[in-house]
């Protein structure tokens, strides 16, 4: 009777250190997976694709002028206020145009930190911001002069050129650079 005891007692030690062994291992896995879902974060990935196309230099602000508005949307240019930069190498040859919004008849909104985070994505050296005036009007308005001295001071933090700032309309347009305003 005793050697059944002691045989009664060893198989309910052996069930016990299986339960135990059992419930670490489960819940061993499910730290593990808890820390993987914790750690995981959002990937990032950047990339450019040259078509082959023809490189366009910009060599003056017609060019850049020519170059933005084979982007732009010839229908809305009297209707609705877009923003676009160009972006481009240290050879001043263009690398892309990215549209950064578009908004009402009498404006769009211009996040700084969108214009600095695509041109450092693209290992762009320089830009030109471009917008059109549904108005017809080429005179920069005070909002569009502070927005330059605000892109121009923050470009340079980064050492990114702002070469121009582009104010545009079917017709003509308006260069900070031509008139001396950066």
């Amino acid at each position: 009777m005793e050697f059944h005891n002691l045989l009664n007692r060893q198989s309910n030690i052996n069930k016990s250190f299986h339960f135990c062994i059992y419930y670490y291992i489960v819940l061993t896995q499910i730290w593990k997976d808890f820390n993987f879902q914790a750690m995981k974060v959002s990937e990032i990935k950047v990339s450019y694709s040259n078509t082959g196309g023809k490189k366009i230099k910009v060599n003056n602000s017609d060019t850049a002028r020519q170059v933005a508005l084979s982007h732009w949307d010839m229908s809305i240019i009297e209707y609705q206020e877009e923003v676009k930069v160009i972006l481009m190498n240290r050879a001043n040859v263009v690398l892309g145009i990215y549209e950064l919004s578009k908004g009402g008849s009498t404006s769009s909104v211009v996040d700084i930190k969108i214009i600095l985070s695509v041109a450092l994505k693209t290992h762009s050296s320089s830009i030109i911001i471009v917008h059109n005036h549904p108005s017809g009007n080429l005179q920069p308005s005070e909002a569009d002069k502070r927005l330059t001295k605000r892109l121009k001071s923050a470009c340079d933090v980064v050492d990114l050129a702002l070469l121009d700032h582009l104010i545009i309309t079917k017709e003509s347009f308006y260069s900070f650079k031509d008139n001396d305003l950066l």
